[in-house]
């Protein structure tokens, strides 16, 4: 009885602190993404002209970088110098919403840029268990990027 209680004490004590803890740790907020990049000028095109990122300044004006607004405090920044354009794992991808797939699609289809869903059947759109439509294409880079009309 008496280890019984101990436990129990023991785990009222580990509990309340890490409650504390919990309540003690700073917000934390998505500020950038970097992506390192061989050719910033087709990269940059890209994300402006397709993705349809908007631009903003960036403070270095060395000709390595550029930013884009992503969410009210989150930035995209490419930064050139990468030595080569690597095949990436769709896995690993960034992801963006838009009001309208299927606009968007017209985009990637006048820009000439293949998509495809998620098991990788060409010009096709996944739907997810909860409704959501996605489709997954690359970079000039080789990252990828989702397009979904999740309503965030």
């Amino acid at each position: 009885m008496k280890k019984y209680f101990t436990n129990i004490l023991v785990l009222i004590a580990f509990t309340s602190f890490t409650q504390a803890a919990a309540q003690q740790a700073p917000a934390v907020h998505l500020n950038h993404i970097a992506v390192y990049v061989k050719d910033l000028e087709s990269t940059t095109n890209f994300y402006k002209t397709v993705v349809g990122l908007e631009m903003i300044p960036e403070p270095f004006h060395d000709g390595k970088h550029s930013w884009f607004k992503v969410a009210e405090h989150a930035h995209l920044h490419l930064i050139q110098g990468a030595d080569s354009i690597v095949n990436h794992n769709k896995n690993g991808h960034l992801c963006f919403s838009v009001a309208d797939i299927n606009k968007f699609v017209v985009i990637l289809d006048k820009n000439k840029v293949a998509y495809e869903d998620w098991p990788g059947g060409s010009q096709k759109m996944t739907t997810r268990v909860d409704g959501v439509h996605q489709i997954y294409f690359k970079d000039p880079e080789g990252n990828w990027i989702e397009i979904n009309d999740d309503k965030y």
